[in-house]
């Protein structure tokens, strides 16, 4: 799914901000990161043959902007290591002798000396990261906090107005939730909102901050106001906002959407176009999401990713209680968490299912 979009591996970026975006989990992950973080991410994308560049937004892609080579790429490497790949195998949770597959040949049970899952969290269901291990390592006394979803959309219940708009791109605005502040571009879909600039902002949302819309950031409120006021008295509040501030089509249905009652005066407008509050809905559902919220708590782990309760079980991407935004955080940590949970892996000396 990644790769639809150009596959964004990760952000050339200063590596202590990149940490901050981590929130909460930052202290949990930094160590990891440290470790592999955007320069090693490059760096091993590169050598499975894959030129990288980083955008405007300082995201980095591959050249080949798809995720199919990369991925033929490590296969092959994996398999000339000796690597064994049993596809088509679901893991269908633990019997009393080991770990239970259903196989093309049918039920299979694994008894193995060490084991490190990466099964994902509870987006994308369709692909198979569907959350079923959930039940299996909660019996096991695993604790997990519930998923949420995670960049993702909110609904919004437009007026019949919006509809001429629905599917239009939002671009040059800034949007605020609480103290987070986004610069990016937003969606107006026929359920709500959606879009890379809203995503950033979305635990904060998913925890009820408010939304607000600056439609005019390298604007002060004063130039907004400046510009009204130039405008003649006679003419229409509509009018007014079409020829002093340039604002037409989504722009300005998203502007008087959300702005009614319209006031006349030319500081309430300017108020309204540099904070704008956006009536929001609930969030999208959780398979609807890019990512999610919650998994498998930091206390239940010990440093190496390895399960308390289930000793030689690692875990690693997000199966994991951390959270992040878009722009190459995710598969950083993902890819993080795994090797780290690798190594981990591979020094355990102890037994297992």
């Amino acid at each position: 799914m990644a790769g639809k979009s150009g596959l964004n591996l990760t952000k050339d970026e200063d590596l202590p901000a990149f940490i901050n975006q981590y929130g909460t989990a930052s202290d949990w992950l930094g160590p990891m990161i440290t470790r592999f973080g955007p320069q090693q991410v490059q760096d091993w994308a590169k050598s499975h043959g894959q030129r990288v560049f980083t955008g405007s937004s300082g995201r980095v892609f591959p050249v080949a902007m798809k995720a199919s080579p990369l991925l033929r790429h490590w296969l092959n490497a994996l398999a000339a290591d000796g690597v064994e790949l049993r596809r088509r195998w679901r893991w269908q949770g633990f019997s009393d002798r080991g770990f239970v597959f259903g196989t093309p040949e049918g039920p299979v049970t694994v008894r193995t000396g060490r084991c490190v899952l990466a099964l994902g969290g509870a987006s994308w269901a369709r692909l198979g990261s569907d959350g079923a291990w959930v039940p299996w390592l909660a019996e096991k006394g695993v604790e997990i906090a519930p998923f949420q979803p995670s960049n993702m959309g909110f609904a919004v219940p437009w007026s019949r107005a919006m509809a001429p708009h629905i599917g239009m791109p939002i671009k040059s605005i800034a949007l605020r939730a609480g103290e987070l502040t986004s610069r990016g571009e937003i969606t107006l879909s026929a359920q709500g909102l959606e879009g890379g600039g809203l995503y950033p902002l979305s635990s904060r949302l998913r925890e009820g901050a408010a939304l607000s819309i600056d439609l005019f950031p390298d604007l002060a409120e004063a130039a907004v106001m400046t510009r009204l006021c130039g405008a003649r008295k006679s003419e229409s509040t509509t009018n007014k906002l079409r020829k002093a501030l340039k604002l037409s089509g989504a722009r300005l249905a998203l502007f008087l959407e959300f702005a009614r009652p319209v006031p006349r005066e030319p500081a309430a407008l300017a108020r309204l176009c540099k904070a704008l509050p956006v009536r929001l809905g609930p969030p999208s559902p959780m398979d609807h999401a890019i990512s999610v919220a919650g998994g498998i708590r930091q206390n239940a782990v010990d440093q190496g990713l390895m399960l308390k309760a289930l000793p030689g079980v690692f875990v690693a991407g997000e199966m994991l209680d951390w959270d992040a935004p878009t722009g190459g955080y995710l598969l950083t940590a993902c890819l993080a968490t795994g090797m780290h949970a690798g190594r981990s892996a591979a020094a355990w000396d102890g037994g297992c299912l």
